[in-house]
């Protein structure tokens, strides 16, 4: 059996330290349910209020062969501050008070009702850590996607993009990413509270709910998540970019998917500095299974049972020891990079 590491604060470990009532805690472990990535993201609080200032070391002083009697110059490295923003995800529930009421069991039914809520919120926040840009969305906050999508880059070098097609739109990626303080991690305002926060609005008076001025007594509850993303060490995480149309089950021709995941892994300076996992969307985590059945005996990849963030056992598929946990937030329709 497989566990992940412990050390780093995930969602459901910080919500238990913030609300001891356990409501925030028990709408935390229906996340994790409805979005795996939750269980693996690290969050810590901002430094700021609308955001987290980050002091990057961007170059190493170098140092001197000295001669005898000869001198050394003293030298300094090179940092850089980097800002990351958090974004507000907010959403509304109303339910009729006379639908809710009938069951005899009024907070079970909005609860029930609410979950699609929660899971749009979820499915939100997982879409942007990976797709999210402020250039074109100011309001959230940039992800994985826009900051490593370019070779050319200082961090173009954990972008691996062999076994993509460049001038189509049938890619997809796969990420490996570790999470910890030092390395990569979701932020939360300063001096607020980690994770969906849920108000409870009670019976309401909704206004205009026919579109022709109609009035209704309803139940209301607000929803909102602030969060962010900090990449405070680049070489954490590796964008592997494929063809997704090109894959095959036995990889005779087409990407070669635990070669790939091979190749990533040993970009990561050190894979143990934080919580590793591998992220894929169905597609290509289906293929990357079957390349499993059809891989020679003793292959570094195998089926193992998890013990997840929130206690549930689970069968994931395994690289090196680390997840490689299906995220369908990740497309089938990435330009090549």
């Amino acid at each position: 059996m497989s566990t992940l590491s412990t050390i780093h604060p995930t969602l459901l470990d910080v919500t238990k330290r913030l609300d001891p009532n356990g409501k925030i805690d028990k709408i935390a472990e229906i996340l994790h349910q409805v979005n795996p990535i939750l269980d693996d993201a690290v969050f810590i609080e901002a430094n700021q209020v609308t955001g987290h200032r980050t002091t990057v070391r961007t170059g190493l002083p170098a140092p001197t062969w000295r001669k005898l009697y000869g001198g050394v110059q003293p030298t300094k490295s090179r940092t850089l501050q980097v800002t990351d923003s958090c974004g507000m995800l907010e959403a509304y529930a109303e339910i009729d008070k006379a639908l809710a009421d009938l069951n005899g069991n009024t907070a079970d039914f909005r609860l029930s009702e609410e979950l699609a809520h929660i899971e749009g919120v979820s499915q939100e926040l997982a879409q942007t850590l990976f797709l999210g840009n402020e250039t074109t969305e100011p309001e959230a906050f940039t992800g994985f996607g826009p900051r490593f999508n370019s070779q050319s880059a200082e961090n173009g070098g954990n972008i691996i993009t062999d076994a993509a097609t460049p001038d189509n739109t049938d890619n997809s990626s796969i990420w490996l990413i570790v999470w910890g303080a030092n390395t990569v991690h979701c932020i939360y305002p300063k001096g607020s509270k980690a994770g969906i926060q849920m108000e409870d609005k009670g019976q309401v008076t909704i206004e205009n709910v026919d579109g022709n001025g109609g009035r209704m007594e309803g139940y209301r509850s607000h929803y909102r998540w602030d969060a962010g993303l900090t990449v405070r060490d680049w070489r954490y995480v590796v964008r592997v970019q494929v063809d997704a149309e090109d894959l095959t089950k036995n990889a005779a021709s087409g990407p070669d998917l635990i070669d790939l995941l091979a190749q990533a892994v040993d970009l990561v300076p050190n894979i143990n500095a934080g919580r590793a996992v591998f992220y894929a969307n169905r597609t290509v985590r289906g293929f990357l299974r079957r390349q499993i059945m059809n891989k020679v005996a003793n292959s570094t990849l195998s089926i193992e049972q998890l013990t997840r963030a929130n206690g549930a056992l689970v069968r994931e598929i395994m690289f090196d020891g680390i997840p490689v946990r299906r995220c369908d937030a990740i497309t089938n329709t990435e330009s090549g990079i």
